[in-house]
């Protein structure tokens, strides 16, 4: 018996690291040019760039390592602001799942964006957000 654990151990352990070693490589290949193209869909409520300004949602510069709900003059959900107060920060991970579902990470957000299933697009959107900085001018 104790064999027949420590091999499921072994498979769990395997499964486990091919599967963060895929979700880094799906991260390092992430294509920005991309990311533009699908962020056309964002930018019905999101500007980001130069002279970006408050739509619907708030300006999208520097938002990778911003801390939630942090935009100047913007009126955020209290699940947004809550989380800010926790201290959480909008990085790879979390933007990565606030992409995949907004609702099922802060129950209660304004947001009514549906989501992007597609991981290699979430990615790619998110190597796009990294490439303004706060001021809105991009940087590599």
């Amino acid at each position: 018996m104790t064999t027949m654990v420590t091999m499921m151990r072994v498979v769990c352990l395997s499964l486990a690291g091919f599967f963060l070693a895929s979700v880094a490589h799906a991260a390092d290949s992430a294509d920005p040019q991309a990311g533009k193209r699908i962020f056309v869909q964002c930018q019905v409520c999101h500007t980001i760039g130069p002279n970006a300004a408050i739509r619907i949602g708030p300006p999208l510069n520097g938002v990778v390592g911003r801390k939630w709900a942090s935009y100047p003059a913007f009126s955020y959900s209290a699940g947004l602001v809550a989380g800010r107060d926790k201290g959480n920060v909008w990085n790879a991970a979390t933007i990565d799942k606030w992409l995949t579902n907004p609702r099922a990470l802060v129950p209660g957000t304004r947001m009514t964006f549906p989501g992007l299933a597609d991981p290699a697009q979430r990615q790619d959107v998110i190597a796009y957000l990294k490439t303004f900085n706060a001021a809105g001018q991009p940087q590599q």
